[in-house]
């Protein structure tokens, strides 16, 4: 690994758990839209288990550089040149039948939060699935102390950051026919949400 690659010791921690559910949903899936690729450490682990769908990873402009160095060094014929996305600005003229998020949503102000749900109504084919990963609250209440302290950390380093409640994120993929399938309990208190669009 070179050292201009970008890294993050989180995502070798939940990668393999991730990829143990989405195998679940995402193995007859063939355009996956990955928002928020981040160091895009996660596709190209993700991508070489689902050899028949195109891997597509997406993220504001300036982490776009850091994830072509993944990219090059795997050189999976499924992962193609990374999209600009910034969710609340211009979205892909394309759809997907599954899309993926991880640790985004907190990160987000709330008004972006609603724009990626409203975003994922844009590009998610009917009967696609939406998983998305991270910390969430329930019913207004931490899920543990780590979970806690690190809303106190996001909200010091900015404001508008907060885990979000379960609630409040499920009314959203409501409001685009999205339903929840399953809440799936992950490690270090995380959970990986998944919701299929209706077909209608």
């Amino acid at each position: 690994m070179t050292s201009a690659k970008p890294f993050a010791p989180a995502c070798e921690r939940n990668r393999d758990p991730i990829l143990d559910v989405l195998r679940q949903y995402f193995s007859d899936r063939r355009r996956v839209l990955e928002i928020g690729s981040g160091t895009g450490q996660h596709a190209v682990h993700f991508a070489p288990a689902f050899p028949n769908a195109v891997w597509q990873t997406s993220d504001v402009a300036e982490n776009l550089p850091g994830i072509q160095l993944w990219l090059d060094e795997a050189a999976l014929p499924n992962l193609p040149t990374p999209l600009t996305l910034d969710v609340t600005g211009d979205w892909p003229d394309a759809r997907f039948d599954a899309i993926f998020s991880a640790n985004s949503l907190h990160i987000m102000p709330w008004p972006a939060v609603e724009q990626f749900f409203a975003g994922v109504g844009r590009v998610l084919e009917p009967g696609g699935i939406l998983a998305v990963y991270g910390p969430f609250n329930y019913h207004g209440s931490y899920t543990s102390d780590s979970n806690r302290e690190f809303d106190g950390w996001l909200k010091q380093r900015s404001a508008l950051s907060a885990i979000r409640d379960f609630e409040a994120v499920d009314r959203l993929a409501q409001g685009i026919g999205c339903h929840l399938v399953k809440d799936h309990t992950m490690p270090a208190n995380n959970r990986l949400l998944v919701w299929r669009r209706s077909d209608a």
